[in-house]
């Protein structure tokens, strides 16, 4: 079964940061092996020229088209052109997050869901699910 997952790399977030994109930017993927094989598959054959990828988080899917994934996303977010940065060597899946996005996200589904709204402190975790939300549809 596909598994749709959600990669960082602490170099490539230091680049990124450093050429004025943000310092929020994540690989989101779709894979025919697990989420850990993906990962060592994206270190291996150094994605984006970088071999420190780390999962954070993944998810079954029934989705067998990338494009499509990438494309729902890309609605909501930034997916960094890699012909506009030839650093990224053609990565494709690179999204450039905007955190006031993920913040809305949690506050209305929490309010959706009637729990009380409060602000939380986001991690690379809640990104990632936010990722994986919106690829998913």
């Amino acid at each position: 079964m596909p598994t749709l997952f959600v990669a960082k790399s602490d170099s490539l977030q230091g680049w990124a940061s450093d050429v004025g994109l943000t310092h929020h930017v994540y690989k989101l993927g779709l894979s025919d092996e697990d989420d850990q094989t993906a990962i060592a598959t994206l270190n291996e054959e150094k994605c984006a020229g970088r071999s420190d990828w780390a999962l954070l988080g993944a998810q079954p899917t029934s989705e067998t088209d990338a494009a499509d994934v990438l494309q729902r996303t890309a609605r909501k977010e930034t997916m960094i052109d890699p012909s506009y940065y030839p650093q990224l060597r053609r990565a494709q899946g690179i999204f450039k997050v905007k955190i006031a996005n993920v913040e809305n996200h949690f506050m209305v589904r929490e309010a959706l869901e009637g729990q009380q709204i409060k602000k939380i402190k986001l991690t690379p975790t809640h990104i990632a699910t936010y990722l994986l939300r919106m690829a998913s549809g």
